[in-house]
């Protein structure tokens, strides 16, 4: 048997075992508000560390996992340790995330962390480009090794990264019924050289042996909240009966290679483009699946059982959306089925106030117009930029993302939503006008074609701007 933990280099000077040990589940096990003794968590993970398992996946709200992270990182310096900063929705200013990233290396107990992963949640409003901005420079001076994100759409990674932020990995969901990364977001990492750090590989333990020809659990305080997240997962591929069969085709795989559901379910993964390595979740203290994460290394999916498992997996329904929209749009597939847990409030992303002409944006937001009369908006000269800062780079579809987030948001401000909009008008060149009608077309879908026009300027774009894009809309709330 080979029993050597498989290891990827997702950047110079940041390698990481392809099992990743999770402790998400730290703040699960801490629910009844008493922490777990730092040290002997620790201890309890340090024979993962010996079975090759060196990279430890934290953050900052995962109860005290930073602290016994850091604890075992003391023990053990080969150990590497990637945390998160998930901030509320809205402004982060500089020195609001220096104190989250201080507040980190506080409780690992470093001067520099190895990797942090940023989650945003809502791209409409720009706070989650300042953030970015804000780590790019705090990295620059050397607190930070290397930045990746966490539940990233395909469309904002590859814009993040058009925009000169430079991001290693990004963490998503993907698993047997989850396959979602397997599109646009495999593409946009081949593109660019990134990593993906996947997680809800095993969906909360529900993809086991345990849970073959189990009757179908309820979705409350019996199970752990991991669980009761996947079990909403099941619920949108198709039910419990349908997962049953995935259950049976991933058994007839493992039994021909001598493993578990469990290791089947995670080497599907492992085996998929881009990724580079699986979050496998841990309770440290309680019980350890060490062996049979080691098995994982002892085999490769053949051609036969790909296949078996694909057939099974046909019957299933797509999960929706893209990468993270579990936590953006409903249905929200979380412990709680909502964001109570998670957010406060969503605060406008612009600035407005009252005018002769009815409301405004603040002029610092950086429109050439943006104003609501009665039910009627009007929003123009909108271009891929963000506080003075070219977003999208050079690439025609990423800069017709940003410029649609910005409009978003500006209707947002204005207590609409995209939907309202009934016109849009489109300055870009006539070789570019088919990419930018189909990013349109994607994130305006209430809009008919027909309400899509390329518009002009006088001798095409203004020669000054690297902007390949510019655009006015008009909405009904």
């Amino acid at each position: 048997m080979n029993r050597v933990v498989e290891r990827t280099r997702l950047a110079p000077g940041l390698e990481v075992s392809r099992i990743l040990t999770g402790l998400w589940q730290v703040a699960d096990q801490e629910r009844d508000g008493a922490a777990l003794e730092t040290e002997k968590a620790a201890g309890a993970l340090e024979p993962a560390v010996d079975a090759g398992f060196t990279t430890v996946d934290v953050a900052d709200h995962y109860g005290s996992a930073e602290l016994i992270a850091g604890a075992l990182q003391k023990r053990r310096p080969e150990v590497r340790v990637l945390t998160k900063w998930v901030p509320e929705p809205g402004v982060s200013s500089r020195t609001d995330v220096e104190a989250a990233i201080q507040r980190s290396l506080d409780r690992i107990g470093a001067s520099r962390l190895d990797a942090l992963q940023f989650h945003a949640w809502s791209y409409p409003d720009p706070g989650w480009l300042d953030c970015l901005f804000h780590l790019v420079e705090i990295q620059a001076e050397g607190r930070i090794g290397h930045l990746g994100v966490t539940n990233f759409d395909a469309v904002h990674l590859d814009l993040a990264l058009r925009s000169a932020i430079p991001l290693v990995s990004n963490q998503v969901c993907y698993s047997l019924i989850d396959r979602r990364p397997a599109g646009r977001m495999t593409e946009v990492c081949g593109t660019h050289g990134i990593g993906m750090l996947v997680y809800g590989t095993l969906a909360g333990g529900l993809l086991s042996d345990r849970w073959l020809g189990a009757p179908e659990p309820p979705i409350d305080d019996s199970l752990t909240w991991s669980q009761m997240k996947y079990r909403r997962f099941v619920e949108q591929a198709g039910g419990w009966d349908r997962f049953q069969a995935v259950l049976r085709a991933a058994r007839r795989v493992a039994d021909r290679y001598g493993v578990s559901i469990a290791n089947v379910a995670v080497r599907y993964v492992l085996e998929q483009p881009a990724v580079a390595g699986v979050i496998v979740g841990a309770r440290p203290g309680e019980r350890s699946h060490l062996e049979d994460n080691r098995r994982l290394f002892d085999f490769s999916l053949d051609e036969r059982s790909r296949a078996e498992l694909a057939e099974a997996q046909e019957a299933l329904d797509s999960i929706p959306g893209d990468c993270g929209d579990e936590y953006r749009r409903p249905p929200y597939l979380t412990a709680s089925g909502d964001l109570h847990h998670h957010v406060t409030r969503f605060p406008a992303p612009y600035a407005a106030r009252g005018t002769e002409r009815g409301v405004e944006l603040d002029p610092e937001a950086g429109f050439g117009e943006a104003v609501r009369t009665g039910d009627d908006i009007r929003i123009a000269g909108v271009t891929p930029t963000h506080r003075g800062r070219h977003i999208g780079g050079d690439d025609v579809r990423a800069q017709t993302h940003s410029v649609v987030d910005r409009i978003e948001g500006a209707l947002q401000s204005f207590g609409a939503q995209i939907e309202a909009t009934v016109r849009i008008a489109a300055r870009a060149h006539e070789e570019d006008w088919p990419l930018v009608k189909a990013v349109l077309v994607e994130r305006f879908p209430s809009v008919g074609s027909d309400s899509m026009v390329r518009d002009h300027y006088p001798g095409g774009l203004r020669a000054v701007t690297p902007h390949r894009v510019e655009m006015d809309v008009e909405a009904r709330a």
